[in-house]
């Protein structure tokens, strides 16, 4: 339970810092109020947490043997891309992210994106229109979830819940989603020209390699 819990902490803390739904949390945050902003992307970030450990659940219903040496190849292939990623990173690339996360948050921060949220029935539609930070809390939920699905941290909560305890794998997943959406959201706009998109993607790469060993040898 220890083991399930450090490890997706230690994974999403790390992965998450500078990753385009950071950038995302930050700029939302700094052209709107923080509450809203934090509720919006920190249960996004949960709910995207709970499905990808119910993944993970359906994944273990495979055999022993496969869960285990797929949860091995897949850390070691993501470790070892995340460390060819930053050896191939420039100086720009810290500010590549954030204009991607900025060009994403213009397509879906405006009003005319609210036609493309799910909302079921006109009345719904008219309370967001209605009220301006439901709206706002909708629009960051939505924008939020879509950046994550797919992303690094989603695949490796996958993992993690497919061979560890999913209850404290979900825990230490929303802990680490939340410790950074609270850093994004408050210190942001101070920290984001600190954080180095290279070394942060580094640390995640040698986490992950960490991680896929410690696997291997736990099955011997």
């Amino acid at each position: 339970m220890l083991t399930a819990f450090t490890a997706s902490l230690l994974l999403i803390t790390i992965s998450e810092l500078g990753d385009k739904t950071f950038f995302i949390a930050v700029i939302l945050a700094m052209r709107h109020p923080h509450r809203t902003v934090f509720a919006a992307v920190f249960a996004a970030l949960a709910l995207m947490t709970v499905l990808s450990v119910a993944l993970g659940q359906v994944m273990a219903l495979f055999p022993k043997i496969y869960i285990h040496y797929g949860e091995i190849v897949l850390f070691l292939v993501l470790g070892l891309k995340l460390l060819y990623d930053a050896s191939k990173m420039s100086a720009k690339s810290d500010a590549e992210i954030v204009h991607e996360a900025e060009e994403f948050i213009e397509t879906q921060d405006s009003p005319s994106a609210l036609a493309s949220i799910p909302v079921f029935g006109e009345s719904l539609r008219n309370i967001l229109l209605k009220y301006s930070w439901l709206r706002l809390w909708m629009q960051a939920f939505v924008m939020t979830f879509i950046a994550e699905w797919g992303d690094r941290t989603q695949i490796s909560t996958i993992a993690l819940a497919a061979s560890y305890n999913p209850v404290f794998v979900t825990l230490g997943a929303i802990l680490g989603h939340g410790i950074c959406t609270a850093i994004a959201v408050v210190g942001g706009s101070l920290i984001a020209g600190r954080i180095s998109e290279q070394i942060i993607t580094a640390i995640g790469g040698v986490l992950f390699i960490i991680f896929g060993v410690a696997a291997y040898f736990q099955g011997i």
